[in-house]
């Protein structure tokens, strides 16, 4: 069942989402080779327990850590842990913020050091996908036209779409409905209604979609072990006009110095 937010309770969430674009920024300004995942971990922890909040995704589950950390082939839900950034990887951060009872969900995928041209053209590829499917999330379309805006697009440019992992209502529960795939058919699924708020997040892989579980039980990689992006934005649904909740504005700060 759907649950729909006031527009107090979309404040909220908004709140939560500033702190947690910031601690994304934290985190930014140590993407850098030579440091090992667990200490970004430590940084979006300590900055967001410091803001009257705390991490949505430690304990969720039984998930350990606050941030999901995906280098490379790991597609999302990769553990932080003692691996050192290297020159060339990518690194996906996702992180939640819970504030005044209310989730707020975003994630971003680094360049660390010099990339390839075929990864930054991947990863420029899904961050533009995400904004064709916040586009298409308007009052009156349905959940069908976010995935097929994204994987329209994405397949158009040679790469595949994850289709096991999709995106998420979210409000006082990290995960709720509707759930919103990053592939479908125009006109199908759930209608977009007032006070409806999304997560959506794009996962597309350089090679096949096929993707498979580590042993550690949280970790996706893709099957044939090429790179993986993710970016993601909180979005709510109004009648007049679609608003993006999260923000990357202070990912973007840190990086353009």
């Amino acid at each position: 069942m759907i649950k729909y937010k006031s527009g107090e309770e979309i404040q909220i969430i908004k709140e939560s989402a500033d702190i947690l674009g910031r601690a994304h920024a934290e985190v930014a300004k140590n993407v850098k080779p030579g440091v090992k995942t667990l200490q970004l971990d430590k940084i979006a922890e300590e900055f967001i327990r410091d803001h009257n909040s705390s991490p949505s995704f430690k304990g969720y589950n039984g998930f350990p850590f606050s941030l999901c950390i995906s280098v490379n082939e790991a597609v999302v839900h990769g553990f932080p842990s003692n691996y050192e950034l290297k020159d060339g990887d990518i690194v996906s951060i996702d992180c939640g913020v819970y504030f005044n009872k209310f989730h707020s969900d975003s994630a971003y995928t680094y360049a660390v050091g010099n990339v390839s041209n075929e990864v930054k053209d991947l990863l420029e590829t899904t961050k533009e996908s995400l904004y064709l499917g916040i586009e298409q999330a308007r009052f009156g379309n349905r959940i069908g036209d976010i995935g097929y805006a994204i994987q329209h697009f994405v397949e158009s440019k040679g790469y595949t779409v994850v289709r096991e992992l999709v995106g998420h209502g979210l409000g006082r529960d990290l995960h709720e409905s509707p759930e919103v795939p990053n592939f479908g058919r125009r006109g199908n699924g759930p209608k977009l209604k007032e006070g409806i708020v999304i997560a959506i997040e794009p996962m597309v892989n350089l090679g096949t979609r096929a993707v498979v579980q580590e042993a550690d039980g949280w970790t996706i990689r893709t099957k044939d072990r090429q790179p993986s992006a993710h970016y993601e934005h909180t979005v709510a649904i109004f009648r007049d006009k679609t608003e993006v909740l999260t923000t990357h504005k202070y990912i973007e700060e840190v990086l353009s110095n």
